[in-house]
């Protein structure tokens, strides 16, 4: 499987270029390197097949009915009983385990322990001496597993090896990929691992959360649609207050303040700037929204809904890239309001990023991870670095 990724990364660039292209480019004498060329492109597609998703499982998805605990799950391979069910006692649940299954390659199941409680997390926090910093996972489980181990935040078992580093997801844990439930079963199983190392880990909602938490399926990958139908339940009841990733996702903020960093997954616009809430502040007043269905319909308070604005909030933001960019005026309006020297996005990919703009002002972290471009960022001794499925480390000016 490394060779695969490392081939990938070596022929990414490769892929948009035809082959009518390449042999009017090249010197007649140069030609027969096409057929070269072109057996790497195969091996490429060979690689990429080998490496696509066919898990054959969906879930679990943990639903509160009652007295109980009903633990659901999909098995497209069983053609006579593909739902399985179990169910617990609510007052065990802080003995019960769940299993995350993958039928395409059963080394990556692992178990998660219940928490017998989950509460909303602080929103301010020290500057750790390590971060690594990734957005817009959207269900790509192999990629995001992938970077963690080439970067030995985790080991195959899925034990935290980053120490007391922080890991930052700057929000979009949903849609288009095929794993959702199993990205969210492995960040709520690392965030328990972290600690028990002096570690962290948070998780901040982007636009693509706050979405299909309110309904708005738009992105959806059908196969959720599917395995909600087979379970005779809908797929927003798979998410909401009654189940238990629905009650984790919102325990989690819109933005945090860590260290010398502000992370979010859109960004901060003037019109919120003007609203002069402090980190805490703007976290307290969404938190009862997230998961509210035609919120500007039913919802007057101004400060609520320029939070969720399509066009100037926390997790749809994207002045800083449009053109006319953002003024840096505003930029650093911003870090003075919040005290700190940068502010970390996902939501929007650019060809540079993962790069920083606005002379290190603003750090964009987003690339198309269903593409296959697998990236992330590190903070260590004082320095910020570009990672890859390699492991290597590049330094970011």
């Amino acid at each position: 499987m490394l060779i695969i990724l490392q081939m990938k990364m070596i022929l990414l660039e490769f892929r948009m270029i035809s082959e009518d292209k390449i042999k009017f480019l090249m010197p007649t004498y140069l030609k027969p390197l096409s057929l070269i060329f072109f057996f790497l492109m195969t091996i490429d597609a060979i690689a990429q097949k080998i490496e696509k998703n066919n898990n054959e499982f969906d879930g679990p998805y943990l639903i509160y009915q009652g007295d109980s605990i009903l633990v659901k799950s999909v098995d497209y391979k069983s053609v006579n009983a593909p739902v399985q069910v179990r169910s617990y006692a609510q007052k065990n649940k802080g003995n019960i385990k769940i299993e995350v299954k993958f039928s395409d390659f059963p080394d990556k199941n692992f178990q998660v322990d219940l928490r017998k409680n989950i509460t909303n997390e602080p929103s301010v926090w020290k500057q750790p001496e390590k971060m690594f910093v990734i957005s817009d996972i959207e269900g790509e489980f192999d990629a995001f597993r992938n970077l963690l181990l080439a970067n030995k935040i985790i080991n195959e078992k899925y034990e935290w090896t980053f120490g007391k580093g922080h890991v930052v997801v700057c929000g979009d844990l949903f849609d288009r990929g095929k794993e959702v439930p199993a990205t969210l079963w492995l960040l709520y199983k690392l965030e328990d691992a972290a600690k028990t190392k002096g570690g962290y880990v948070h998780t901040i909602l982007g636009n693509h959360d706050i979405m299909n938490l309110a309904g708005n399926l738009k992105y959806l990958d059908k196969k959720y649609l599917k395995s909600a139908e087979l379970m005779n339940v809908s797929y927003n009841n798979l998410y909401d207050e009654n189940t238990e990733l629905g009650r984790w996702l919102r325990s989690k903020n819109l933005i945090e303040k860590i260290g010398d960093n502000l992370c979010l997954h859109g960004g901060l616009s003037p019109e919120v700037n003007d609203l002069k809430l402090s980190v805490p502040e703007l976290n307290r007043l969404s938190k009862p929204y997230i998961g509210w269905k035609d919120l500007k319909n039913t919802v007057t308070d101004k400060k609520i809904l320029d939070i969720f604005s399509s066009t100037i909030g926390l997790f749809w933001y994207r002045g800083y890239f449009k053109e006319p960019p953002l003024e840096e005026s505003v930029v650093v309006q911003t870090l003075k309001m919040y005290q700190v020297k940068r502010i970390i996005v996902g939501h929007t990919i650019l060809k540079n990023n993962i790069s920083f703009y606005y002379n290190g002002k603003v750090l964009a972290v987003d690339v198309n991870q269903h593409e296959g471009d697998h990236q992330a960022v590190l903070y260590e001794n004082k320095q910020w670095y570009k990672l890859d499925l390699t492991g290597s480390k590049n330094q970011l000016k």
